[in-house]
Parts: structure tokens; C-alpha cells; sequence
């Protein structure tokens, strides 16, 4: 899991984009597809499951705590489930890799079984802070030992029974929701997370689809009560999964920004939680089409077609924020040659992803030719009115697939190449990137 040999590659403007392509499977539904279904009592089915090393150290871990687990296809995967409260002790530590996800997921399902778990993880994921997992976690009775900061490597011991937990999320997140939820699988009683702003609602789908007693309360002043009732007995189930909507960015803003293109991504994931991006491109002027409507497991998906477009700046409503939270580096991108300003605020969460992206983001687009100022909770950026950027600097990917994706899409129109230091990082999310990149030149 670990990237220890960078690879730079130079990104080239080279005309036009065109074709019809299909991402991988949904980063966050396969996460929680293996997971669920390592949960339930028989064998679930999941086809279109991203092969990506975040999701293959979630298949790592699951089959480390006692589930069977076997890849039958491209995309296809059986999993033989121990049930709630049936994982066992890993015989090893968990290598995460470069998961937070995976990671902050875990730690949930952990807490509340009769096991002791090691967390490790590359460098990158070593700097993320788990403080906001580790608290409510530990108020239903799970002992952490952290690294100073509450990082990786951490030792997670579960409590059973665990105690039922009524709280209030400080900060928008679906990890942090997530994993109180999975805690509260193997919990007797009520668990509650009440969530103010709204953030991605897979698991609250997909645990209900899996049987659990689960329900949404949104009280007048639109706070979401999300009920878990434990001990919950999931039933294996069949998971088609839809592709994701992060990744799809990369191609559609690559197709919006390089003129004469015209890019169809296919099966996408339009989960209302998940699309602010695409929302905030159609306020920008982006042509997006959407055609092929249709709900697949439970989540609806539709195929994307996005044209050349003169995008104008906009100011991103702070509170759009956790419905786009992934794709705000592809995103500077678009608005780093759109005519006029773009705003964003209320970004501090992007501090603390894989890397620090607001400041990744500002350095990188610089050195590049383009007009930005790095806020302590967003950036300003000044478009290029369309026109390429200058190019031919070298920016730093600093383990993070998304900062890596978006320097290559800025590659495609700008003067002169764009080298990425280091795009190994990339295989997390989206290993056929740069194949698929490739493709629409052609």
C-alpha cells in the first residue's frame, strides 16, 4: 500500500477531447459495500466495486477480522459475512494505505466488538487527524492509543456491550457519521448522530437496504435525527455499484475547459448529496447534459455529457460545501480560467484531507500562471478568460490522487506541459486515469 517510488508524468495540451468513457465504481458505496456485507450473515454480491487500493485495504482488513472475500470478475465480488459481532481478532496490524475512509470507518465497526485493532497507514494518511472519530467513539466506551495528535499508527479496543450514544456532529462529515453508525450495529439500544448540515447519505441508504432498523428524522430547522436501533442482523444483498461522481469531475471539467471537446461519462452516481460540483459548474455557464435517468441499488445515476464551455466565476455558497468536498481541487481548476472571479469559503475541512489542498491548490495553479489568493478558508481566483494558462512547472502531488487528477486536467490547456511529481497516488481512486485520458485524444 505504500507509495514509495514517485512517478512524475507531464500533462500536454493536445487539442480537443472527445468520446464516451465509464470511471470506476463509487469510492464510498464500495467502501461500504464490503464492509456491510462482511457484516451480514450469508453471501452479497457486489458488481461494479472500484478496484482501487483504498477500497482493496478495506477488502484487506475485512478478510484480516474474519470475513471471505473473493474477487470473481473485472468489477465482481462475493463476500461470506460473519455478522454483527462476529469479527475477529487480526492476526496483524490493518495497513490502510492511503485511506481515511477505511480508516475512520473501521475504527466505528471496531469499537463496539471484543477485539483489539492496530491501524497503519502511508505518510500521508499518518498526518490525518482521527481526534473526531476517536471522541465520540470513546464515549461508548472504546480505549484508543494514538500517535501524539491522534494519528496513525493507532490501537483501537472495542467494548461489549458499547454504550448508546446520542451526538451531535461539530463538523460536517459522512466518516465521522459513518463510523458512529457502525459502532452502533453491535450496540444495544438507540444510537443517534444529528447531523446540522447534511453530508452523504450512503450509509443510511445502504444499512437500511441491508435490513437495519434505521430511520431519518429532519426536524423544521432542516438538523437530520439519523435512529439506529442494535443489535442489528444485516441480509446479504446484491450491489450494483454506480460510478463515481468525483471521478467523473476530472474528465467533465478536462471536456469543459479545452475547446472543441465533448466528453460523455457514463452509469455516473447523481446521489443529491454528492453533486454540488456539477451544480456549481451549470452556475458557472457549463454546458452538462444529463440523459439515461434511472436508479440503480437504490442510488440514482445518469450518464453525463459535458461540451466546451465559457465559464464565468461565482461565489460558492459556504454551505454547498460538504456535497463537493472531494472535487474542490478540479473545481480551482475550472475557475482558475473562467472570466471573472471565483470565490470559496468556509473550506477548512480541505486542510485536512490527503494533504492540505487549499494550500497544494494555490501553490500549484501559480506556479502556473494562474491568479489566485489563498484565504485561511478558501481561495480566490482570478480566471484566465478562457485562454491557456502558461504551464511548465513542476507541481507536487504530496500523496494525494485528487491534487495529482486535477494538475493533469489543468495540463490539457495550458501553453506549455504541466509535470505532476509524483501520479502513482492516483491508483487509489481512479487507476484508469490516465489510460481514459489518453482515450479522448484520440
Amino acid at each position: 500500500m505504500q507509495h514509495n517510488i514517485p512517478r512524475p508524468a507531464i500533462f500536454h495540451r493536445s487539442g480537443p477531447l472527445r468520446g464516451i468513457v465509464k470511471v470506476p465504481g463509487d469510492k464510498s458505496i464500495s467502501h461500504r459495500s464490503l464492509m456491510f456485507g462482511a457484516l451480514a450473515v450469508g453471501e452479497s454480491r457486489i458488481s461494479g466495486l472500484l478496484e482501487g487500493e483504498d477500497v482493496l485495504a478495506t477488502a484487506a482488513a475485512m478478510r484480516a477480522m474474519g470475513a471471505k472475500i473473493d474477487r470473481i470478475g473485472e468489477g465482481c465480488w462475493a463476500v461470506h459475512g460473519v455478522g454483527v459481532g462476529g469479527l475477529m481478532q487480526p492476526a496483524g496490524a490493518l495497513d490502510m494505505g492511503n485511506s481515511g475512509t477505511s480508516t475512520r470507518l473501521l475504527m466505528g465497526l471496531v469499537a463496539s466488538h471484543r477485539l483489539t485493532a492496530t491501524f497503519i497507514g502511508d505518510a500521508s494518511l499518518s498526518r490525518r487527524p482521527m481526534g473526531r472519530v476517536i471522541d465520540p467513539l470513546s464515549m461508548m466506551g472504546a480505549e484508543f492509543n494514538a500517535s501524539p495528535g491522534g494519528t496513525l499508527p493507532l490501537m483501537v479496543t472495542g467494548l461489549v456491550p458499547a454504550i448508546p450514544l446520542s451526538y451531535r456532529l461539530p463538523v460536517a462529515s459522512a466518516q465521522v457519521k459513518s463510523a458512529i453508525l457502525l459502532a452502533g450495529l453491535n450496540t444495544p439500544g438507540i444510537t443517534e448522530v444529528i447531523e446540522p448540515i447534511q453530508t452523504r447519505d450512503h450509509s443510511e441508504r445502504m444499512l437500511r437496504g441491508f435490513g437495519a432498523d434505521l430511520t431519518v428524522e429532519v426536524a423544521g430547522d432542516g438538523v437530520r435525527h439519523i435512529r439506529l436501533a442494535g443489535e442489528a442482523e444485516l441480509k446479504p444483498q446484491t450491489i450494483e455499484v454506480p460510478g463515481d461522481p468525483s471521478s467523473a469531475a476530472f474528465p467533465i471539467v478536462a471536456a469543459l475547459i479545452t475547446p472543441g471537446s465533448e466528453v460523455t461519462v457514463t452509469h455516473v452516481g447523481m446521489n443529491p448529496t454528492r453533486t454540488g460540483i456539477y451544480k456549481m459548474l451549470e452556475a458557472m455557464g457549463a454546458d452538462l447534459t444529463y440523459t439515461n435517468e434511472r436508479e440503480v441499488g437504490g442510488e440514482p445515476v445518469a450518464d453525463i455529457t459535458a461540451r466546451h464551455s465559457v465559464l464565468r466565476g461565482i461565489e460558492v455558497p459556504p454551505e454547498v460545501a460538504p456535497s463537493m468536498i472531494d472535487e474542490f481541487p478540479v473545481f480551482f481548476v475550472a475557475a482558475s480560467m473562467a472570466q471573472g472571479r471565483t470565490i470559496t469559503s468556509g473550506l477548512d475541512e480541505l486542510r485536512v484531507k490527503e494533504s492540505d489542498r487549499l494550500a497544494l491548490m494555490a501553490t500549484g495553479l501559480t506556479a502556473i500562471g494562474a491568479r489566485v489568493e489563498e484565504r485561511a478558508d478558501g481561495l480566490v481566483i482570478d480566471g484566465s478568460g478562457g485562454e491557456p494558462l502558461e504551464g511548465g512547472a513542476t507541481v507536487k502531488s504530496a500523496l494525494d490522487h485528487r491534487i495529482a487528477m486535477s494538475f493533469a486536467v489543468a495540463g490539457q490547456h495550458c501553453y506549455h506541459g504541466v509535470t505532476v511529481d509524483d501520479v502513482s497516488p492516483i491508483a487509489t481512486s481512479f487507476p484508469t486515469f490516465e489510460t481514459i485520458i489518453g482515450a479522448l485524444k484520440s
